[in-house]
């Protein structure tokens, strides 16, 4: 009878699921909390929902083992210039929009939770030993592409906890680590 090799990346995969967790609560305790008349706010740079689609949506590419692996949320609106919810440069050239549709606070919820529940089983998946990180754009390997992803999402939630602080008086609460599947 043989051992079955041990996984010496368990304890990082664990962790990284465990924050993932706690920053997609973080994100979908600040939408939950943002104001109704700033979520689609044109006077704003960017209205809360697409701060927080944004965040979602590059959470969930770069969980991947690379672009070409992504397969978008069943909801999401590709045929724009935009996809990711935030406007860059138009293309005179495209007929297509520039944006989505504003998406609900319903719908951003709901890919909130589709993701934290395929969270774990999108970390077990990545190779974080790779000196890739499967995405042309980001020279570094898996391990260290997965901290900025984190830093990503956490970097938005605070905008939109900052905002809601603003607006309310109030905070979003903060959530140190939440647990990886049994």
């Amino acid at each position: 009878m043989t051992d079955a090799p041990v996984d010496a990346l368990a304890p990082v995969r664990a962790a990284l699921q465990r924050q993932y967790h706690a920053a997609l609560a973080m994100l979908r305790s600040a939408v939950e909390a943002f104001p109704d008349a700033l979520w689609d706010d044109p006077t704003a740079a960017n209205a809360g929902w697409q701060v927080a689609y944004h965040a979602l949506y590059f959470t969930h590419l770069y969980l991947q083992p690379e672009e070409a692996s992504f397969r978008p949320w069943a909801e999401h609106q590709a045929e724009v210039q935009h996809p990711d919810g935030i406007a860059g440069p138009p293309d005179p050239a495209s007929g297509m929009p520039l944006l989505p549709h504003p998406y609900t606070r319903g719908q951003v919820i709901a890919y909130a939770d589709w993701l934290d529940a395929e969270v774990d089983d999108l970390v077990d998946a990545l190779d974080l030993v790779s000196p890739e990180s499967g995405f042309w754009w980001y020279r570094i390997g898996k391990l260290e592409h997965q901290l900025v992803n984190l830093r990503h999402l956490q970097h938005h939630t605070a905008q939109l906890a900052d905002r809601v602080r603003t607006a309310t008086h109030t905070g979003v609460e903060w959530v140190s680590s939440r647990p990886a599947r049994a």
